[in-house]
């Protein structure tokens, strides 16, 4: 049986101040939420410098060329004549009738961020999330502050206990972090999956295919609704931001949101009400239903589509 080393066990405590609360939840696309600046360790300096790596060969094209598309030097001053290859024959192109050209483009601008400035559901989605947001940051420091205090107090009473004391301490303190980093990061994702809920039903709204931004083109007879960011010039009469806003504020003042601490998932699960998974068969009975009443398919603006980057 190895004998029980103290300087081993306290280097190993120490490194677990380099495990990140935060870790398990400061993933995807808002990442970093709860990791306060001033408590981020700074990357520690290399010991050694790095061996100064070989220069590697040029990428080769798949026609074996170099990275230039150019022929290879041979290395006896010359260069390689560029390989002869057979030339499959492919069939002519056949004639395609005239047809029809499409109707002439009638342009549209919309702003999505200047909409949801504007909308009075965005903003008390932001209001609300916002305020869980901020409440379990102010959690996570707290935690993580007992947390350093505790491993520090820990480093200062290690050389008076045993080493099997030393052990089930140091043993309790990754345990509380491995808990605490599941309980954070679940309460992060119950938070994330929120806002997505809420902020989905604003765009449910805007860009289905009978949806507000297809109304409002309609309307004005547009057929083509690019995004602001798009267009380098374009008139007033172009832009549609406000009139989206004004509309969506009037068909969807507010939004559902989650209770606080309700799981989006297990609400999903419930059956209460429609999930994602449903969504593609619900667009798919919405396109059909004008077909299905016996209404005459007329060209409209609800065709154009709210493109996302």
């Amino acid at each position: 049986m190895p004998r029980f080393s103290l300087t081993r066990t306290l280097t190993a405590l120490s490194a677990l101040t380099m495990l990140p609360l935060t870790h398990a939840y400061a993933q995807g696309g808002n990442g970093g939420w709860f990791v306060p600046k001033s408590q981020q360790a700074p990357a520690a300096p290399p010991r050694h410098a790095a061996p100064v790596a070989a220069p590697e060969p040029e990428p080769m094209d798949d026609d074996g060329s170099g990275g230039d598309g150019g022929p290879v030097d041979n290395g006896a001053g010359g260069q390689n004549p560029p390989p002869v290859l057979p030339l499959p024959p492919v069939p002519a192109a056949p004639a395609i009738a005239k047809e029809a050209p499409p109707p002439a483009a009638a342009i549209g601008i919309i702003s999505v961020q200047g909409v949801m400035q504007l909308s009075t559901a965005a903003q008390e989605i932001q209001q609300v999330l916002g305020a869980r947001r901020d409440r379990l940051a102010h959690e996570v420091q707290k935690e993580e502050a007992a947390w350093r205090g505790e491993q520090q107090k820990l480093q200062v009473q290690a050389r008076s206990l045993t080493s099997d004391q030393l052990q089930i301490r140091v043993r309790h303190l990754q345990e509380r972090r491995a808990k605490d980093q599941h309980v954070f990061g679940n309460q992060a994702r119950i938070i994330q999956e929120a806002y997505q809920v809420a902020f989905h039903q604003i765009e449910r709204v805007l860009e289905q295919h009978d949806g507000i931004v297809s109304r409002v083109a309609a309307a004005r007879g547009m057929n083509l609704i690019l995004h602001a960011e798009q267009a380098v010039l374009h008139v007033d009469g172009q832009d549609i931001t406000e009139e989206v806003a004004s509309h969506l504020n009037q068909v969807l003042p507010h939004v559902f949101i989650p209770d606080d601490g309700a799981d989006p998932e297990e609400l999903a699960r419930s059956g209460k009400m429609a999930t994602t998974a449903d969504e593609e068969s619900m667009m798919r009975q919405a396109a059909s239903a004008p077909q299905q009443s016996g209404t005459s398919a007329q060209p409209q603006a609800s065709t154009s589509v709210l493109r996302r980057h």
